[in-house]
């Protein structure tokens, strides 16, 4: 009856179909009230009963079965002299075999649909577990695809690798001033100059501490890269040098700077 901890299902769908001796009808019943498992199993077998029950067809009875039902009985009850009166028995309890072989007919074939009902309900279940696999199986079969192509560009020793920085601003023009007033010497580099036209030019002006005007201290134009330098142009000796400036003038050069002023430092 109870095999482990659990009704076998045979005996799940006896109980089912009421085929159980009053006796095991009990222990079914009382094991069901603590078993969540086999509820869960007799309820997929009660739903597959009624399925069962809905694929017999229905026919209607005849309209004139009954008197023909009346008139035969007649017939039998005038052919035959009454039985003697013989005495009842006590009711036996019935016992799990006599049940059993009583309705083994139609349990049987009870039996034989609720098991095509399994196994097709079970096939389904397997068809959906199948069409997952297969979906997973490709999905899988994308991602090793992808992570061989990430492989195989890491790896290549025909791409090309390229780093990428910041970009900055535009460089600003700057210019360094070495000048030695005793001697009157002066050296003047500059660097990303932005260029100028072609009747113009920079000119570089030495600014004295006395507050005196301007003193032209040299012409330059930059170069393709933005380099240009003055180096040793005529000045006085001996003037002491507040600050120096830069101007654009025209090609041949002023005496007078003209405004603004581009560069300047002190």
């Amino acid at each position: 009856m109870i095999y482990g901890d659990h009704i076998s299902d045979e005996d799940l769908a006896l109980y089912a179909m009421r085929s159980l001796a009053p006796a095991e009808t009990a222990t079914v019943q009382q094991h069901l009230n603590t078993c969540g498992d086999c509820r869960g199993k007799l309820a997929d077998i009660l739903g597959d009963l009624s399925l069962v029950s809905l694929t017999v067809p229905q026919e209607p009875v005849p309209a004139d079965a009954r008197d023909r039902f009346m008139k035969r009985l007649r017939a039998e009850s005038a052919a035959k002299p009454p039985e003697p009166i013989k005495p009842i028995r006590a009711p036996q309890e019935p016992t799990r075999s006599g049940n059993w072989f009583s309705g083994l007919g139609w349990a049987a074939a009870a039996a034989a649909l609720l098991f095509a009902a399994y196994m097709g309900n079970t096939s389904h279940n397997l068809r959906q577990q199948l069409d997952s696999q297969r979906d997973q199986n490709a999905q899988l079969a994308n991602q090793v695809s992808r992570s061989q192509q990430i492989l195989d560009v890491l790896t290549s020793r025909t791409a090309k690798r390229v780093t990428l920085t910041e970009v900055k601003a535009a460089a600003q023009p700057t210019a360094h001033v070495i000048y030695e007033k005793d001697k009157g010497a002066l050296i003047f580099v500059a660097s990303d100059l932005r260029p100028v036209h072609a009747d113009k030019t920079y000119e570089l002006w030495l600014i004295p501490a006395n507050g005196q005007a301007p003193i032209p201290a040299g012409l330059f134009r930059p170069d393709a890269n933005g380099t240009a330098s003055v180096v040793l142009p005529p000045l006085p000796t001996g003037v002491d040098a507040k600050a120096f400036g830069v101007t654009v003038e025209d090609a041949q050069g002023v005496t007078t700077p003209t405004l603004p002023i581009v560069m300047s430092g002190q």
